[in-house]
């Protein structure tokens, strides 16, 4: 994990249900930009960390949401840093490549929420963050770029599980959407 001024800091969950199997020649252009990618992120300014499978360079080998389905997990040191990641920087050709391997989104896929600086979460927390999320709509608890809250309003909501007083981050920015 990398050092950080702030007190908390955003966690990101995303899903996507892969039109094919990864070793299918369709997915190919998918694979070959994982790595680079993960580079990207792993140098942008304001990232923290990644989940990676055990002897991996990422999680895609980790299906806790069906077989066909993809995760990736990341914390940022605030909203914005993952904004600018996500959506203006390389990252954003990638995305905008989705739908050559991904079945479209019908539910929400993306999960943002606030962690204390520290703490790595866990897939079952992701996982529970997605569904309350799908369940609920967005919350101090569990939100997209769209929505965001600040820590300070999760932390009032006993969703930042910290003791200490909560440090307000800015929000995300202009709208935008979670890229579905």
């Amino acid at each position: 994990m990398t050092a950080s001024r702030h007190a908390f800091h955003i966690a990101q969950f995303n899903l996507a249900r892969l039109l094919h199997p990864l070793d299918d020649p369709r997915l190919a252009s998918f694979v070959e930009l994982l790595d680079p990618v993960n580079a990207a992120a792993d140098a942008a300014p304001g990232f923290v960390w990644r989940l990676t499978e055990d002897g991996a360079n990422d999680a895609i080998g980790l299906r806790p949401a069906g077989e066909d389905v993809i995760i990736n997990m990341s914390v940022w040191e605030t909203p914005r840093a993952l904004w600018d990641f996500t959506y203006r920087s390389g990252h954003l050709d990638t995305m905008r490549r989705r739908r050559e391997w991904f079945e479209r989104h019908l539910e929400a896929h993306l999960v943002l929420w606030w962690i204390p600086a520290g703490h790595r979460p866990t897939v079952e927390e992701a996982m529970e963050r997605l569904t309350d999320l799908r369940q609920n709509g967005p919350s101090p608890r569990a939100f997209t770029f769209a929505s965001v809250f600040t820590a300070a309003e999760s932390a009032a909501e006993g969703s930042a599980h910290a003791a200490q007083t909560p440090v307000a981050a800015p929000a995300a920015g202009s709208g935008g959407t979670s890229g579905a």
